[in-house]
C-alpha cells in the first residue's frame, strides 16, 4: 500500500559496511528517480584526507571542527561521473584509495567532525528529493526518511570488489590485507560511541554477497514506489 509522503522528507536512506555496494546502487537509484545523489562517506574522507595534507592531528577536536567549518565542499555530475571538490581541487581521484578509505574512518570517530558532517547532509537532503548513503543515514541524519535500507555483504565479497576496484584504477593490492583492513573498519565503525555503524529499527536489510547490482536497484525503486517515494 501506498503510503503518502508528500508532506514528508523525500529521501531514500542506504547504509551499510564498506563494499557493500551503496555506492552503485545509490546512484543508479538516484539517476532512475532524478533525484540527487548524496556519498557521505566521501565528505568523511574529504576530511580525513585534508587533515592528513594539512597536517592537523586527528586528535585535535577543536582543529578539526574549524576544518570541517572552513571546507568549501561539493559535488559535480560529469560526463565520467560524480566529482568530489574541495576548496577548488578536485579530490575525487585521491579519496578513493585504501589509505583515504582509513583516514574516513579515523576521523569519522571524532564527535565535532561528525556534527558539522551531518548539519551539512541534513541541509543537502531537505533542500531537494535525495538518495543518501553512508553509514548512519537511517539511524542518526535522517531517521524519519520514508525508506530506509542496509546493504551488506561478506567480508570476503567485499573485499574482492575493493580489489578488483583498485585494480582497474591501476593500483595493486593484497586481497588477504584488504579483508583485514575491512574488518578492522567494521569493528571501529560498529563500536565507536558516536553514531555507530548498525541497520536502523525499520530498515530492510539486504545481503549484496550473491545479488546482481540491477537487482538490489529494481527492488529499491519497487519499494520506493510503494512507498510514494519516487
Amino acid at each position: 500500500m501506498s503510503v503518502d509522503v508528500s508532506e514528508k522528507l523525500r529521501v531514500i536512506a542506504i547504509d551499510g559496511p564498506a563494499g557493500a555496494g551503496k555506492s552503485t546502487v545509490s546512484r543508479r537509484v538516484a539517476t532512475h528517480l532524478g533525484f540527487q545523489y548524496v556519498d557521505t562517506g566521501a565528505m568523511y574522507r574529504v576530511v580525513g584526507l585534508v587533515a592528513h595534507r594539512t597536517g592537523v592531528s586527528f586528535d585535535d577536536a577543536a582543529a578539526l571542527g574549524v576544518l570541517c567549518d572552513e571546507l568549501d565542499l561539493r559535488f559535480e555530475e560529469h560526463e565520467d561521473g560524480l566529482h568530489t571538490i574541495a576548496n577548488g581541487s578536485d579530490l575525487s581521484r585521491d579519496i578513493r584509495s585504501a589509505a583515504a578509505g582509513d583516514l574516513a574512518s579515523r576521523v569519522s570517530v571524532v564527535p565535532i567532525v561528525r556534527e558539522r558532517l551531518v548539519a551539512l547532509q541534513r541541509a543537502m537532503g531537505e533542500a531537494r528529493p535525495t538518495v543518501m548513503e553512508g553509514r548512519d543515514i537511517g539511524t542518526v541524519v535522517f531517521p524519519d526518511a520514508p525508506l530506509k535500507v542496509f546493504l551488506g555483504a561478506s567480508v570476503g565479497e567485499r573485499a574482492r570488489r575493493r580489489c578488483a576496484d583498485l585494480d582497474a584504477r591501476g593500483e595493486s593490492a593484497d586481497a588477504d590485507e584488504v579483508a583485514r583492513q575491512i574488518a578492522e573498519r567494521d569493528q571501529r565503525d560498529s563500536s565507536r560511541a558516536h553514531s555507530p555503524l548498525r541497520p536502523a529499527v525499520d530498515a530492510l536489510t539486504v545481503d549484496t554477497t550473491d545479488q546482481s547490482i540491477e537487482g538490489v536497484v529494481e527492488h529499491i525503486l519497487t519499494l520506493a514506489r510503494q512507498r510514494g517515494v519516487g
